[in-house]
């Protein structure tokens, strides 16, 4: 059964993890600057359950007065290994050159720094299919908040709304979606957990790229008359 899901005139990504693979490169970067600070390593399984808000946003409580220290640990050990290890997610190039030929308009937005989001889609080709690649930092407040998300919508001229769906993979997303006005859409492999998004459900929940390009392209098809 098709799902009850109005047709996007705007579909806004999250990226790591929704579109590209990044949580081994992101508790790598974390553990060069944990371990320095003072703190005990993160597994995978903890980077993905702790990594969430942007670093301004996260630094402070994790680092207190010395989060500007943390900051810039961070960043260096990022910056020498991001690009090395950058890996899109199978089959998510096929869906963004899709729907862009459907006529969606597309856009980030993200908790990652701006400047290595806007390097990292430049470097898979992909800068040309979104109208803009909101980072941290980039709005006035980062994700949860509405902001990146009115940002990311400017070049379109597209309203937030429930014709705009917000796509990504954890709670901090839907929430986004939601202060937003926008369609939660939860894309990823795992179904929801129990309790996951107890105050911030998806509206949809897509497993695979070619579904999301398979539901839109029908939602979009034209109706032919009786």
């Amino acid at each position: 059964m098709t799902p009850s899901l109005p047709a996007p005139r705007a579909i806004i990504f999250d990226w790591d993890n929704t579109l590209v693979d990044s949580w081994a490169c992101i508790r790598d970067a974390m553990n060069a600057t944990l371990v320095p600070m003072g703190h005990e390593p993160w597994n995978l399984d903890e980077t993905r359950r702790r990594v969430a808000l942007s670093l301004r946003n996260a630094f402070p409580a994790l680092f207190g007065d010395r989060w500007e220290e943390a900051r810039d640990l961070f960043y260096r050990e990022f910056a020498a290994i991001h690009m090395d290890r950058l890996r899109p997610l199978p089959g998510a190039s096929e869906m963004l050159e899709a729907l862009a030929t459907l006529g969606v308009r597309l856009a980030v937005v993200s908790n990652k720094n701006g400047a290595f989001l806007r390097k990292e889609a430049e470097h898979l080709g992909w800068a040309g299919l979104f109208d803009r690649l909101v980072g941290a930092s980039d709005a006035s407040a980062d994700k949860p908040a509405a902001a990146p998300v009115i940002l990311a919508l400017q070049p379109s001229g597209v309203a937030p709304g429930t014709g705009v769906w917000f796509a990504g993979d954890a709670p901090i997303d839907m929430e986004c979606a939601l202060n937003a006005g926008c369609l939660p859409i939860l894309l990823r492999n795992a179904p929801p957990a129990p309790g996951e998004f107890v105050n911030c459900p998806p509206r949809h929940h897509f497993a695979r790229f070619e579904a999301v390009t398979g539901l839109v392209r029908e939602l979009l098809r034209p109706i032919s008359p009786i």
